[in-house]
């Protein structure tokens, strides 16, 4: 970048930028010619490679640093790193002689390298006078471009309240957010760059401050990992994915990962199978363990009982796997008592799909930030790995709320990062949602309207014997229990079994015949188990959530006969309402 005019205020023409620059490093340098930012907050995908075509036309890829130092600072004469862990260092890259003419200036100015200290305090208090004896130079000649890179800047200026901010951290916070609005610093070519995988770990004093611009660095594109695997790929073995192949499939991952998979293509070659093991061990390493990347053995067809809720999303599944993205919801509601089978339904729809799925678990933590920035990591890739559906378990419970008693705000950033990844229609039939729940009234209502969760589905037990004998035969082909043909009892629906609870029962029938020393299961074993199982009593509770499934239902042909006649008349409605109210205050009291 070339140097502005110390003698006014007044913003650059920007210059001509190489086409093959990364979108973010554009804006960095759209923003700082403008003459108004000069210290940026880099978050993200921050451990990763970057490209850079090198002078031979081959294309190298180096760190985010060393990118920062060759290419967005190259021509300047100062660039300085500094993180807790190894100090105060020059960079420049590759380029010996200018490392040298580095170091010469800064043991000038700093003394020898074995006097630098790793104090932060010390070092800030350094950096801050190699700037203001630059800003003081009289000959314009002698004047240096200074760039100042912070890796880990998460440790520098944490986040966290007034009341919890160390004296040490303040101070380090009060100094960037000075040389951030200097108008003495902006004048010279002096520019500072905060490194940090997660926003949300940086001071939100810092990151909001009006003269500091946070620029996100995404997960690799298509495009970019096919120049990766171009320049990068020596050879692929035979007998498994091809290069283009390992593109279009490795969407998530980041180029380090990426490399991985090179690495194992080359030596004995990768078939789809170990691919999508790799993939999934990698994905789930880069969420930290925040999320497990599910491979749906189950598809639509094991789904017994709501036929019109059904037919609804093998359509849907249908057109997403076309690539029909448009037609598809930003996310469904699967709402019912419990063991209707919402966990199972939510799996079989992303296996008739063919698609990734995650399962996220809980990414809250009892540390300051920590939760919101568990919650930008899996953001972070879920937005790059689409289509993909996302099952959320007990949503009301792990969403949060705009209620931020008690937990320093920590539910209102969550539900408003939730929210706002939910309604980003660039997403829709990229990232699907699935929240499943049996209490849709806690839920807060801004998830549940129409562009987030826009398709209610209710589960209810079964209501016929057909049902029941058709449900047994799908457990059977679930759990691979082998029935003999004619196994199943006639159960009758006044019983008010559940999913789960003719699963339970499908599987002590199966325990009662190997202890007979028989693997089929047949029918006496069967009636055996269910007039032997005792259902759950919390009839008050299982009511609630029925009703509440019921009055949170979009279409009225996804509900059964009885429930369909009852919501037919804004009076029944208000019964039903009513009725579930009378049974809550009942339930807590």
């Amino acid at each position: 970048m070339s140097e502005p005019d110390s003698k006014n205020f007044t913003a650059n023409p920007l210059p001509s930028l190489p086409s093959w620059y990364p979108a973010w490093a554009k804006e960095l340098a759209e923003l700082y010619f403008s003459g108004t930012i000069n210290t940026f907050v880099l978050h993200g995908n921050v451990h990763d490679l970057v490209r850079q075509p090198a002078a031979d036309g081959k294309d190298k890829f180096t760190s985010l640093s060393d990118f920062v130092a060759s290419q967005i600072f190259g021509s300047w004469e100062i660039v300085l790193s500094y993180d807790l862990g190894r100090g105060l260092r020059p960079l420049a890259g590759a380029d010996s002689k200018r490392l040298q003419q580095m170091m010469q200036h800064v043991t000038a100015q700093l003394g020898a390298p074995n006097t630098w200290t790793r104090d932060p305090d010390k070092v800030l208090d350094q950096l801050d006078s190699l700037l203001q004896r630059n800003l003081l130079e009289d000959n314009l000649a002698n004047r240096k471009r200074i760039g100042l890179v912070f890796e880990h800047a998460q440790f520098l200026v944490p986040t966290g309240d007034l009341a919890s901010v160390a004296r040490g951290q303040a101070s380090r916070l009060v100094r960037f957010m000075s040389w951030a609005s200097n108008p003495y610093l902006k004048r010279l070519n002096m520019a500072f760059c905060l490194i940090t995988d997660k926003q949300s770990e940086i001071s939100e004093r810092l990151v909001n401050n009006p003269y500091v611009a946070s620029l996100e660095i995404p997960l690799p594109s298509v495009e970019d990992r096919r120049q990766f695997v171009a320049s990068t790929a020596t050879s692929i073995a035979p007998g498994g994915l091809t290069p283009e192949g390992l593109v279009q499939n490795s969407a998530g991952l980041n180029l380090v990962n990426l490399n991985v998979l090179l690495s194992n293509a080359s030596t004995r070659g990768l078939d789809p199978k170990q691919f999508r093991k790799l993939k999934k061990n990698m994905i789930e390493r880069q969420c930290q363990g925040l999320v497990d990347f599910v491979e749906p053995p189950h598809t639509l067809d094991l789904i017994v009982g709501s036929p019109e809720a059904k037919a609804r999303l093998e359509q849907d599944a249908k057109w997403i796997a076309e690539g029909k993205l448009d037609t598809a919801p930003m996310g469904y509601l699967f709402c019912g008592s419990v063991g209707t089978g919402k966990t199972f339904l939510a799996e079989c729809y992303a296996g008739s799909m063919g698609i990734p799925c995650l399962k996220l678990r809980n990414f809250r933590s009892k540390f300051v930030g920590e939760t919101e920035g568990n919650l930008e990591q899996v953001l972070t890739v879920l937005k790059s790995l689409g289509p993909v559906v996302v099952i959320v378990d007990e949503a009301d419970a792990t969403l949060g709320n705009r209620n931020q008693d008690g937990d320093s705000g920590t539910s209102g950033r969550v539900f408003s990062m939730i929210a706002q990844q939910m309604g980003d229609t660039k997403y829709r039939g990229k990232i699907i949602w699935m929240l499943l729940t049996c209490r849709p009234d806690l839920l807060p209502i801004d998830l549940k309207r129409q562009g987030r969760c826009e398709v209610h589905i209710p589960l209810f037990a079964p209501t016929t014997s057909e049902d029941i004998a058709a449900m047994f035969r799908s457990m059977s082909k679930k759990n691979k229990v082998p029935l003999a043909a004619d196994a199943i009892p006639e159960v009758s629906p006044d019983r008010q079994l559940s999913g789960a609870d003719l699963e339970s029962i499908l599987l002590a029938a199966r325990r009662g015949a190997l202890a007979d020393g028989r693997d089929t299961v047949e029918k006496t074993d069967l009636e055996q188990a269910v007039a032997e199982f005792i259902p759950s009593s919390e009839g008050l509770e299982k009511e609630m959530q029925e009703i509440a499934a019921v009055l949170e239902c979009t279409e009225r042909n996804f509900l059964p006969p009885k429930w369909r006649e009852q919501v037919g008349s804004p009076e029944s409605r208000a019964k039903l309402q009513e009725r579930m109210v009378a049974i809550r205050q009942l339930v807590e009291r």
